[in-house]
């Protein structure tokens, strides 16, 4: 299973090398790769190098500083790519970047867009109490997560769902759904569909500090958010005695559980793991 088409691929985290895995493993491959130089976003969550994966597959690898530099422009441009993947790369792309593929570059949002455009897409579905969510392939342009719609597909969240175990199927979902698409992308038959503008929504980005736990508040509200920001993100929160009290695991309780817990007025929330810092 071969794909016709000449494709790229930027990526510089472990999301996007699960997708190029995925792609090779379904019998596809890639005509060039681009990662960041070795010695930048060493700290980033998730930071990936390219070398052994293209070299085992003889794919030539470019490294930038920066996605819109001149200089990776021109390289890119030698290959006359038709498409072109972003996954998991910080930096916005430019019109220029954007224009040189010929048929468009492809981007990965976490949710069903035109739902949820924006940022932390996996704490906020956990935080709204949605049922499901998703991952959605889009050809991009210079709007945030408005391009139109090649492929998406569904994620259920079950009862108990933590950011961990949602990230985990989010990614799964992104190299399943990377691989399926990359052999329709040779396919003139291929629908790419607008957004439904009238039913588009934008959740904002959240900050550490967005994760205090509303002491007069719901306690199922604080135990969804304690869901939503478990490992990897930084965590909710309260303070108690001028000390500052992270919680990773919660749950419901009753009156008589015997571990650190907190009473709000429609319930108690027992304290499985936390931290005082």
């Amino acid at each position: 299973m071969t794909s016709s088409a000449k494709i790229g691929f930027i990526t510089c985290v472990q999301l996007g090398l699960s997708c190029l895995e995925a792609i090779y493993r379904a019998g596809g491959s890639i005509s060039v790769c681009v990662c960041l130089e070795d010695d930048l976003a060493t700290q980033k969550s998730g930071r990936v190098f390219l070398d052994e994966f293209c070299g085992k597959h003889n794919i030539v690898l470019l490294k930038c500083r920066h996605i819109n530099d001149h200089e990776l422009y021109s390289s890119l441009d030698f290959f006359g790519l038709d498409w072109l993947f972003i996954i998991g790369w910080s930096q916005i792309a430019g019109s220029q970047i954007l224009a040189l593929p010929k048929n468009g570059v492809i981007g990965a949002h976490p949710t069903l867009l035109p739902i949820g455009r924006g940022r932390a897409s996996i704490p906020w579905a956990i935080i709204k109490g949605l049922r499901e969510t998703g991952v959605t392939l889009f050809k991009m342009d210079e709007g945030v997560d408005t391009g139109p719609i090649i492929s998406q597909s569904k994620v259920p969240i079950d009862a108990g769902e933590t950011a961990a175990t949602l990230y985990r199927k989010i990614a799964l979902m992104h190299a399943s759904l990377v691989a399926e698409t990359f052999f329709k992308l040779s396919d003139e038959t291929l629908q790419i569909l607008p957004q439904d503008e009238s039913v588009a929504t934008v959740w904002p980005g959240r900050k550490p500090e967005d994760g205090v736990i509303d002491l007069d508040g719901s306690v199922y509200e604080a135990e969804a958010l304690v869901r939503a920001l478990t490992h990897p993100y930084p965590g909710a929160f309260f303070y108690e005695d001028h000390r500052k009290c992270i919680v990773w695991e919660s749950r419901l309780v009753e009156e008589k559980f015997e571990g650190k817990k907190i009473i709000f007025k429609d319930g108690i929330l027992g304290l499985i793991d936390f931290e005082h810092i």
